[in-house]
This record gives structure tokens, sequence and C-alpha cells, in this order.
């Protein structure tokens, strides 16, 4: 596989644009071919057409790993107009395989990069190491070993020539722009993408995520149903990560055919450990994809893969909280003064408050609204159209408002969350959960009682933590 990586700007944005502008092709030569054939038949070649088409777009991303194999793993959850509409969950499906089902490299890769990165042979430092992967992603794949005092544990190792090929990729000012807009239509281009290539590679470090990871693991050591796996620091290097293997973990798929009960408090466990790590923490984890939790035997819920976080300041936290409490008074002049300060609106003399804040509830009405809400895939796309669509009532809106660099992975974050509560058709009051932590209101739920006595068990107060203007 390794071999096979084309790592040049050039090669990989071709082989990108040969797969899509192929098949392209194909689809329309089927769809002409159909005239004069019986509904059914024509039916028949078009789902065929599809399901080839998918199924090449899979491989293609998967060898090509970096960027490209990025915006597949962000196709395969979120709704986008980018899938057609009719053969959507057909795409998705087959593009899931990206999140840890992608094509692995061959144990004398993996174990020459780990020659280069250990000065001892693998034999002498572990007693036993799985040569297949157990899951494969983007930059790098996974592989179980026992360590000699028996603990079992996850190796995730860097692909060889893939921070050349990502390198390479993030260069590529067209492949690095469709990824901002991707995630935030409405941007601050040059902006968005110095931001954005940033954090990409930042993930090329396996020892800045091993920091990373740590730094969550200690947050949340002990905590009632959030698990993040410990670091084995003296194993990990800049292209390899030794962490704690998770036993018995199910995947999101199996998640998903719970009863609907588990559904919903998996949910909100996933909610609460993203959105709430921003104010106990003041730092998340901005890549919230499905392929990165598994729900343990006991119930709690690992979190994995730690490579794209964002760290916030203090100052931003307390002006995206009073943008939040003007929403949820409806007040929006206030609404209109935050957004200002936190850069969302270059020219706020421009813009129609009371549109404004119609727009800030098609976006986030989903947690800014004191309802239970159910989150399914028409909720999902709706949110999509409001921040994406040119169709949308509120284009013209969209076209004057800018999405700052320094709010581009939170806006990720967000967006992969709601597409994970899409998935799970999962149903709580969120607005609740938040003023938890937004306003130091009582825990919403039972989740939110146990938590709460876990920070406050580690010295953290139930308090209002942020100023803002809420008595």
């Amino acid at each position: 596989m390794a071999k096979d990586l084309p790592t040049g700007r050039v090669r990989r944005t071709a082989r990108v644009g040969s797969v899509l502008g192929s098949e392209g092709a194909r689809y329309a030569g089927t769809k002409a071919a159909n005239v004069g054939r019986s509904k059914e038949k024509g039916a028949e070649k078009l789902d065929a057409r599809h399901m080839e088409a998918a199924e090449k777009m899979v491989d293609t991303l998967g060898l090509m790993k970096g960027a490209a194999m990025k915006i597949g793993q962000l196709a395969s959850f979120i709704d986008t107009d980018f899938l057609p509409e009719e053969y959507r969950a057909l795409y998705q499906e087959k593009l899931a395989a990206l999140r840890s089902e992608a094509p692995a490299m061959p144990w004398e890769d993996v174990k020459g990069v780990l020659e280069e990165e250990w000065d001892e042979p693998v034999e002498e430092l572990f007693e036993e190491f799985d040569h297949e992967a157990t899951a494969a992603a983007s930059i790098g794949q996974v592989h179980k070993a026992t360590l000699p005092d028996g603990r079992v544990v996850a190796v995730k190792i860097q692909y060889p020539k893939v921070a050349k090929a990502l390198r390479a990729d993030m260069q590529n000012a067209g492949m690095l722009m469709r990824m901002a807009k991707a995630l935030a239509p409405g941007l601050d281009a040059k902006a968005a993408a110095a931001e954005l290539k940033e954090r990409v590679l930042e993930e090329l470090d396996y020892e800045y995520e091993a920091q990373n990871q740590r730094a969550f693991a200690r947050a949340y050591r002990g905590h009632p149903f959030i698990y993040v796996p410990e670091v084995i620091t003296r194993l990990s290097r800049s292209r390899v990560l030794v962490t704690e293997w998770v036993e018995g973990g199910q995947n999101f798929d199996h998640v998903k055919e719970l009863p609907q009960d588990e559904r919903d408090r998996f949910g909100e466990i996933v909610f609460r450990f993203c959105f709430g790590s921003i104010y106990h923490l003041q730092h998340f984890n901005a890549d919230a994809h499905p392929g990165n939790y598994l729900l343990m035997p006991d119930g709690k819920v690992a979190f994995l893969d730690f490579g794209m976080t964002k760290q916030l300041d203090k100052e931003q936290v307390e002006l995206e909280i009073a943008a939040i409490e003007a929403s949820s008074e409806k007040d929006p002049e206030q609404l209109k003064a935050a957004l200002h300060d936190l850069g969302f609106l270059n020219n706020p003399k421009k813009i129609d408050a009371e549109r404004l804040m119609e727009h800030v509830l098609a976006v986030g009405g989903w947690y800014l609204v004191d309802a239970e809400t159910t989150i399914d895939s028409a909720a999902v796309m709706d949110v999509i159209a409001a921040v994406s669509d040119p169709r949308s009532d509120f284009y013209d809106l969209m076209r004057r408002e800018n999405v700052p660099a320094n709010e581009l992975m939170g806006r990720r974050m967000e967006t992969g969350v709601l597409a994970v509560l899409g998935q799970l058709n999962a149903t709580r009051n969120w607005y609740r959960i938040g003023c938890e932590w937004w306003f130091a209101d009582e825990p919403a739920t039972e989740l939110g009682r146990e938590e709460w006595a876990y920070f406050e068990s580690k010295g953290e107060k139930r308090v209002r933590k942020f100023s803002a203007r809420r008595a």
C-alpha cells in the first residue's frame, strides 16, 4: 500500500478528480441509455451504477488516505447535497467503511515504521503483536498487542509517506477550500484555510496527540460514564501512539441497533463529552465522528482519537455564552452585538437583527430552545440547508455572515455531534443540559446528577464560571 500511495499534489488532485469525473460521466451515460428502457430496467441499471460508483469512491479515497479520505469520512455520516438524495443511504453505508475499515497497510510496512521509531525490536517490547490491523483510518491504523506485564494495548501506527501526502493535500488550495466549505460554507476563506491546515497537520504528530489524550484522560479519570484510554507514554513516538485497549466495546453500528432509550442515553453522553469539555476544560475534541466512540460493557462510552483538538481562552467562551443567552432570551439586538464581538458579523449595521435571530435558531435551535427535541435525519438536513444551501431562505443573510477562523473547529464539532445524534434519533432537552454549563442550573437528567457529583468531588464548584448578563 505504501508504494502505491501518491504523495505529490498534482497526482493526488488528478486521482480524486479522475474517479469523481469518470463516475459522473458513466452515471450520465447510464441515464441516457435508459431512454427507451422500461422504468424497472432503468432503475435497476441506475442502482447498479450507483453501487459501483460508491464502491469505487471508497476504494480510491481509502487508498489516497490523508485529506481526500477525510472528505469521504465526513460524507459518511453527515447528510449533504454532495450525495444524490435517492441514493444517499447507499453512499453513506459504503463510505462508512472509511471510518474503521479502510485498506490497511501490510505487516512489513508496519514493522518498518516501528523499527524506525523504536530502538528495540517489536518482539522484545511486546509479548504478542497482532499482524492484522483491527482498524484503519485516514492517517494511521491500529493493531492490538500485549505488553510483557499482560496489559493489552492499542498501537496506532502512521502510514509510511502519509505525512508527505497530507502536506501535499494541505498545499492544494482547491482541496483545502472544499474541505473548509464542507465544514462551514460561510467563512473567512483565507483564515479558515490556515486554521484547518494547522489543525490537520497537527494530526501527523502523535506525540502532540498523546499530550492531548493524556489531558483528557486525566480530566475524566474515574468519570461515571465517560472513559478516555490512558497513554503508554514510554512507547509513544511521533509516528506511533500506544494506549490502553478498550475491551468488548461496541461500535456505532451496534449502538444504532439498540433500543431507543439506550440510544438516547448514548447520545446524551456524546453531547455531554463534546460540548461539556468546552466548559469544564476549555478544551474539546473537534473530530466528532462516530468511529471514535465505543460503548463499553459497563455502560460507559470510550472516546478515542485526540489528534484534532482545540483549546479556547476564557474570553471566547464568555462571548459564546453571551450569544447563547441572547438567543434563549429572544433578544435580537443583544445577539447581533454578541455575534459581532465573536467575529461572525463584519458589518452589523447591514444585518436585520430579527432575521439574524431566525437564522441562529434555524441552525442551533435544537440546543437553544427549551423543549424535548428529537434529532432525526430531517432535522440534520434542515440545519445543513440553513448554513449552506443557496435555496435557503437565509442565503442572502449568509452572504453577509462570516465564520471566524478560531470558530471553525467548534462548528465542525457541533455539526459532527448533530449528525451523530441524527443517526441515533436521540431525544433530550439539549438546552436544559447546556444550562448546567452556561448558567450553573441544576442538573437536567440523571446523567447530569452523576456527572456533577464527579466534578464536585474533584473540586469543581457548580457556579457560574463565565461572566454574562443572567442574574
